[in-house]
């Protein structure tokens, strides 16, 4: 079956630095594009950022523009989030997700890393 596991993530100062992988299993991992996304505590679940199947093409949200780096590495099955100057706002749990390529929804998920901000 379909596994994808986070891993990285800890509790770090604001300004701080942590590097959030997610490791695919079960799937032909090139045929799928992959995301990452958060639900802080209180809120819903929000978009961070995306890849496709190739690695050419990247979207981000507006709130971590300039400070996350997406990438993946097709000849391990994982994807990465590089997260920079981090906020206190950026402290949530990090999902990341795979759908098919020229697919519209992400089916699948993997249970999440913590990331936690101090100010």
């Amino acid at each position: 079956q379909v596994q994808l596991v986070e891993s990285g993530g800890g509790l770090v100062q604001a300004g701080g630095s942590l590097r959030l992988s997610c490791a695919a299993s079960g799937l032909t991992f090139n045929n799928y594009d992959m995301g990452w996304f958060r639900r802080a505590p209180g809120k819903e679940r929000e978009f961070v950022a995306a890849i496709n199947w190739t690695g050419g093409l990247r979207n981000y949200a507006d709130s971590v523009k300039g400070r996350c780096a997406i990438s993946r590495d097709n000849a391990k099955n994982t994807v990465y989030l590089q997260m920079n100057s981090l906020k206190p706002e950026d402290t949530a749990v990090y999902y990341c997700a795979a759908k098919r390529k020229a697919m519209g929804l992400y089916g699948y998920w993997g249970q999440g890393t913590q990331v936690t901000v101090s100010s």
